[in-house]
């Protein structure tokens, strides 16, 4: 019996320590673990609470007991007298409570519970590391008794999964928070915004408008009167534009440039006013440390429905809106207009911009990890070029794509993010975190210009990096190069990895797989974006599996966006992928972070199974 029971537990921390690692949200687990504890307790009804810094009550699961119950008692003060659960929390200590209908805890609280045929309760308060109560875990007995030896046991079992799992839910939701807002006005970020814009252009519905604002004379305030009075000035502007409505969500993306959404607006003259109010919102001068400044901002604007086919063309739209406001009518609002946007222009200022930025050192390296799908863990890494601007924005690589079609571009940005994977490695590696690689781009020009090999090295010998920890990512067409392959072949008897990117997208057929030197292929997001609506895509990706698991190819599915595609990708076999449904590109301290984190989890689950081990 005993042995059973070590077995039954056993398997129960498992599949919630699994549930937690992967990420699953805790309400989901908290029902799961629900279930299960009902199942090994016959009998009892059971309960999970979080609780606030406040001290509030907030149910999260019960699934044996009425929504009405947990409706009732969402947001109640935990106190001394505050049932079971409430006093567990305020005393941090558990409460048993044989006969609900008489114990003095319970008084004003009988009517919740009796009706349900509910006459015993037996409550545990669940603990952070620290010893800071964040919830409670109940059982429920229809009769007028206490807990048995194994519900204790069970009980010691369940409270423990529960403490890792709501403080893994906290660090995530701390981290996410982060991760979407702005530290200095605590609006939303450039992360927030890009996929805001994203869902809302991908919407059928889809119809807003956008404004795209910065302060003039930014850098005047701060050389005259110091960053802080800047920081300060930065933080009204953001507080102004978020008291203008409640129908508008504003964005700090950086620096001193804004973004407003504003779901309401569906023609030019429904933008242009909200544009002025705007404006007229800056018209009180602002008081800072003495200072009296003059508030001024410049506006262009953007209708979803008008003026961009993507989100990655609206938003570029709108800053050209921006630009020419600034060159044109400063301190005032311009909407966007199609001859504003030539693609000779914006090829000679992307390639400006990634120029002056490679002068000035603001090129650096984002990492998007590639996930091992089965294990929900962080294998490996492809490097992303991002742009500080001068204002501290960051932009990413597609908004200065066609700056790589210099040549000399193209070439340096290579070298300089070498030295950025390879000072990153060496930080990964000085902490213990595990990768097996950090994966970059190369083009066409990289495999044109001499001393590639060397280029390659050079870097990795000065942080005392091993090569097997690159990976070289090509295309199909760069590949198709007879000479580049050789080359490729050349790099990888030196120990790298090789990866063909976009796979499907380029001219290589299946049968010239035979004759490139891979240790990757990488399913092209198209693919992946359309494998559960299109047969003939869903067919392609699962050949593409098959294709590569029986010539012993890795193979990395890109842009998986939902769990329903990661999902259907471990189904059909795929072992990697990578996509903003797990990870969006971030710097190398967050990669660090998020290693650490896996590691973490890792120890915890060993550290149970140990002590199984022990136990039994």
């Amino acid at each position: 019996m005993q042995a059973r029971r070590v077995s039954e537990l056993s398997a129960l921390q498992n599949e919630i320590l699994e549930s937690v690692a992967k990420g699953v949200p805790f309400p989901t687990v908290a029902d799961t673990l629900c279930r299960r504890a009902e199942a090994l307790a016959p009998g009892a009804c059971c309960t999970i609470a979080s609780i606030d810094s406040g001290g509030l009550i907030h149910p999260v699961a019960g699934p044996s007991l009425p929504q009405t119950y947990g409706e009732a008692i969402e947001g109640i003060s935990i106190g001394p007298r505050v049932g079971s659960c409430g006093t567990a929390a305020y005393l941090g200590t558990p409460v048993e409570v044989t006969d609900i209908a008489t114990d003095p805890l319970w008084e004003g609280f009988t009517a919740l519970v009796l009706p349900l045929g509910l006459k015993a309760c037996w409550s545990s308060p669940i603990k952070s590391a620290e010893g800071r109560v964040v919830g409670t875990f109940a059982f429920y007995y229809r009769e007028t008794r206490g807990p048995s030896d194994l519900e204790r046991q069970l009980v010691d079992t369940c409270v423990h999964l529960c403490s890792i799992a709501i403080e893994r839910d906290e660090d995530s939701r701390r981290l996410k928070h982060l991760a979407y807002h702005d530290q200095l006005t605590g609006l939303s970020n450039r992360y927030a915004f890009n996929e805001h814009v994203a869902d809302n252009m991908a919407s059928p519905q889809q119809s807003f408008g956008l404004l795209m604002l910065d302060i003039d004379n930014m850098k005047l305030v701060n050389d005259s009167m110091g960053h802080s009075v800047g920081d300060a000035m930065i933080r009204e502007v953001g507080h102004r534009l978020a008291s203008a409505g409640k129908e508008i969500t504003v964005y700090r993306l950086g620096g001193d440039e804004f973004a407003v959404i504003c779901a309401r607006c569906s023609d030019t003259e429904n933008l242009a006013t909200l544009a002025r109010q705007l404006l007229r919102e800056m018209e009180k001068p602002f008081e800072c440390d003495g200072n009296f400044i003059m508030l001024q901002i410049t506006i262009g604007g953007v209708l979803s429905k008008m003026d961009g086919t993507s989100a990655d063309v609206l938003r570029q739209n709108a800053d050209l809106a921006l630009y020419h406001a600034k060159q044109a009518a400063r301190g005032d609002y311009i909407h966007f207009e199609h001859g504003l946007r030539t693609s000779i222009q914006c090829r000679t200022e992307q390639i400006a911009l990634l120029d002056k930025a490679l002068d000035e050192g603001r090129v650096f390296a984002h990492f998007q990890p590639v996930i091992c799908i089965r294990r929900a863990k962080i294998i490996g890494v492809e490097a992303l070029a991002r742009i500080r601007t001068d204002e501290g924005d960051i932009i990413s690589a597609g908004a200065f794509s066609l700056g790589l079609s210099d040549s000399k571009n193209a070439f340096r940005l290579t070298s300089r993010m070498l030295d950025q994977i390879a000072s990153n490695m060496r930080a990964w590696m000085d902490e213990g975190l595990e990768l097996r690689h950090v994966a970059l781009n190369l083009s066409t020009v990289d495999f044109q210009r001499g001393n590639l090999e060397d280029r390659l090295r050079a870097p990795f010998e000065a942080y005392g990096v091993p090569l097997r920890y690159l990976q070289i990512e090509v295309t199909e067409n760069v590949l198709m190069n007879q000479e580049v392959a050789s080359r490729v072949a050349r790099l990888r008897e030196q120990g790298m990895q090789v990866a063909l990117d976009d796979f499907g997208t380029g001219f290589a057929s299946l049968s010239h797989l035979k004759d490139f030197p891979l240790d990757y292929i990488k399913i092209d997001k198209s693919f992946i974006d359309n494998m559960l609506s299109d047969v003939a895509c869903g067919a392609i990706v699962e050949a593409l599996i098959s294709v590569a698991q029986k010539m012993q190819i890795g193979i990395v599915a890109e842009g998986i966006e939902s769990a329903e595609q990661a999902t259907r990708l471990l189904e059909i076999g795929c072992p990697l992928g990578q996509g903003y449904h797990y990870f969006r590109p971030v710097d190398g301290d967050t990669i660090a972070t998020l290693l650490r984190s896996f590691d973490d989890a890792a120890d915890q689950q060993a550290n149970v199974k140990s002590s199984q081990r022990k136990r039994a």
